[in-house]
């Protein structure tokens, strides 16, 4: 079913729809350098984070790559759970800049010390480059953590294709002696690369999210022309490799918290890894916001009311046992 969305949003979707149809009409193509200024243009409707005691800048190097990170540090005089932030974007946009609200709201309702990392980005660099970035992340935070006190309680948070990276981590470690993920936070995931899902075609039009565009950052992200499973055996084989709803699912699997959005193309993905992790054993919370969009989280000053429901239900959820 088609969400009916916030009348908070209708205003910025009317703008928005507006200059889609002009560019469609004009024959304009995709081009990652506008889309990528496009997201970050929406810093204009972010709330801007709480203070944080310490913020440091750094990098960590996979291979021949540096890779900037950011780190977040609530209550330097106490040794903290780690929280590892991975940021929205289609796998093509977005930046520890962008998110830098987000990771200092994190940091306080999680009470956690978060580290959120500019993973590479496609097109050029494609699937699997930001995930390799991630996992490096992943088994060697400590060390990048090593002057400062932290507990040995590790989670994990991210939305939309954040989200893909969260749960591919999850999947990809789950025979890991090494790397124990206590709980993970999914904000609209992004978790199923076939496009399968009903919300796809309900939600693929006027909701800031198209289905062309998804369509065209997967393309990017996998640099194939074409991702329809049933194209050839190799796509099929890649598009299940990579998609986490496709995976098997296990009761090892950390506690997770699943919120969607009622008007989101990726509104039915995100509710079915809920419900298939949740059937697998796994301690699983699910909530919906029914009126609001895919990346909601970046139009706070549109949405407060939700944004900081959002951060009390992560608070909610890291607090429970």
């Amino acid at each position: 079913m088609r969400g009916t969305v916030s009348k908070n949003l209708a205003p910025l979707l009317k703008q928005v729809n507006e200059g889609l149809e002009q560019a469609k009409a004009s024959g304009a193509a995709f081009e990652p350098s506008i889309i990528r200024q496009n997201l970050e243009n929406l810093s204009a409707y972010m709330i801007p984070g709480p203070e944080i005691s310490l913020i440091k800048n750094t990098f960590i190097m996979v291979a021949e790559h540096q890779v900037a990170v950011r780190i977040y540090h609530p209550n330097p005089e106490q040794p903290l759970p780690v929280l590892l932030h991975f940021h929205g974007g289609g796998h093509m946009c977005g930046s520890i800049d962008l998110y830098d609200p987000i990771s200092r709201e994190l940091a306080i309702a999680a009470n956690a010390i978060v580290v959120c990392i500019d993973y590479r980005l496609a097109p050029e660099h494609p699937y699997p480059a930001g995930i390799e970035d991630c996992q490096y992340l992943l088994e060697n935070y400590q060390n990048l953590l090593k002057d400062y006190r932290f507990s040995a309680t590790l989670y994990i948070a991210g939305d939309s294709a954040g989200g893909a990276i969260c749960t591919s981590l999850v999947t990809n470690n789950i025979n890991n002696p090494d790397i124990n993920i206590d709980k993970q936070i999914l904000m609209y995931p992004s978790v199923d690369y076939s496009m399968s899902s009903p919300s796809i075609v309900e939600n693929g039009e006027g909701f800031l999210l198209e289905s062309d565009k998804i369509r065209w950052y997967f393309q990017q992200y996998f640099n194939i022309d074409n991702i329809d499973v049933n194209t050839n055996e190799a796509t099929a084989a890649l598009i299940k490799k990579a998609s986490p709803l496709l995976a098997d699912f296990d009761s090892r699997m950390p506690k997770t918290l699943v919120i969607t959005a009622g008007c989101d193309p990726l509104r039915d993905e995100g509710a079915l890894y809920a419900e298939k992790a949740q059937q697998a054993g796994v301690c699983v919370e699910h909530y919906q916001f029914d009126e609001l969009i895919h990346a909601y989280m970046l139009l706070s000053k549109l949405v407060p009311e939700q944004y900081h429901q959002t951060y009390m239900m992560i608070e909610k959820f890291i607090k429970a046992k």
